[in-house]
């Protein structure tokens, strides 16, 4: 099997030759696994390559000028307006979303703040990543596409985005729709552009903490719901599965958005309420594929390559039988990963993960 068919075979709960693999990691361990495997500090295809990863993601790129002016100190997002800061860490460093420039806008103020134009994209490209990578599994979008509460807190702060979400505040409620808006339709522009060249639809919404739901069912019924419904219609109409990013103990979400029409989910982080592999496949197998479990807070982090690898045969002698399990770590992969750590998940990925 190459790989397309691999992770296809996956979402259709069929088992293929081995266990479809996944890749997510931060610029400073992403490093160190390019110098161990000597590639090019920008190749990121020679990584992948080399770990054998079976996905690969394909997107307009932008041609339009930047929106938002730099500020001292600051990453300013150039065409959403966001801004992090640098904070160091004992294992390097990570850039935390601040300042919040729309945290008190009004109505008025969240109309006129600059956003791209989905004209400004370059849609041709589209077609010529998908033929290039015709062999692997395609997926338009990733976490961020039709996310609402992460992205809405980016500039609008978490604790206003939830008091946006309880009161229907028109000036949060707006913020989040045009976001929306414009992601739907450069999505719907990149699938056009594709000509049939992609194999899934990826979007993303965090939906748990660590020990339950972030929000109530009846929040998510009204403003969650309807928001991802588009989405997922919109991929239905290309005749796509789609996969969904729910960080945190997210399962109570999950009977909603098979009967949506989600097909798989994602993060899948062991550690947190209701999301162990065995809770999840007795639930949830046959009815949505997995892709995740291999926790970034556990093993690959702290413990040795003998835990590491033993998770992983754990996490493939539960979630792999019958199909419909893609083995990735549950979140980026973090700079206090020691790399034999890294290096012994994808080695133990292969080497346990291959069913014929």
């Amino acid at each position: 099997m190459n790989s397309k068919s691999r992770v296809l075979s996956a979402f259709a709960f069929e088992v293929p030759d081995r266990v479809p693999i996944n890749y997510m990691a931060n610029p400073g361990i992403d490093l160190r696994l390019k110098n161990h495997f000597g590639v090019g500090t920008d190749d990121r295809e020679g990584l992948r390559q080399a770990l054998g990863v079976d996905f690969r993601a394909v997107a307009a790129r932008h041609t339009g000028r930047p929106l938002h002016e730099p500020v001292p100190d600051r990453r300013v997002d150039p065409l959403w307006g966001w801004h992090t800061r640098e904070v160091e860490h004992t294992g390097g460093n990570y850039w935390d979303f601040c300042d919040f420039p729309l945290r008190d806008a009004d109505l008025e103020q969240i109309e006129a703040w600059p956003m791209p134009s989905p004209d400004d994209f370059d849609y041709q490209t589209v077609g010529e990543q998908c033929a290039h990578y015709r062999d692997y599994a395609v997926h338009v979008g990733d976490p961020g596409l039709a996310c609402i509460m992460n992205t809405a807190g980016f500039l609008r702060a978490m604790d206003q985005m939830f008091i946006d979400l309880a009161t229907d505040d028109p000036a949060g409620l707006r913020l989040i729709d045009r976001f929306l808006d414009i992601q739907f339709e450069k999505t719907v522009r990149e699938l056009e552009a594709a000509k049939g060249g992609v194999d899934f639809m990826w979007i993303g919404e965090d939906l748990g903490t660590q020990d339950g739901p972030i929000i109530g069912m009846e929040m998510f019924t009204r403003v969650i719901k309807p928001r991802h419904q588009r989405f997922i219609d919109l991929a239905k109409a290309y005749d796509l599965p789609v996969m969904i990013h729910t960080c945190g103990s997210s399962s109570w979400s999950y009977e909603e958005y098979i009967a949506m029409g989600v097909n798989a989910v994602e993060t899948l982080q062991p550690e947190a309420a209701g999301m162990d592999p065995a809770t999840l496949k007795s639930r949830f197998g046959g009815r949505l594929a997995f892709h995740g479990c291999i926790s970034t807070t556990g093993p690959l982090s702290f413990g040795s390559p003998d835990d590491v690898r033993r998770q992983v045969r754990d996490t493939l002698s539960i979630m792999g039988p019958d199909g419909g399990y893609m083995l990735s770590p549950s979140h980026s992969i973090q700079n206090n990963s020691p790399l034999e750590n890294v290096l012994a998940m994808y080695e133990e990925a292969h080497a346990s993960g291959r069913y014929r």
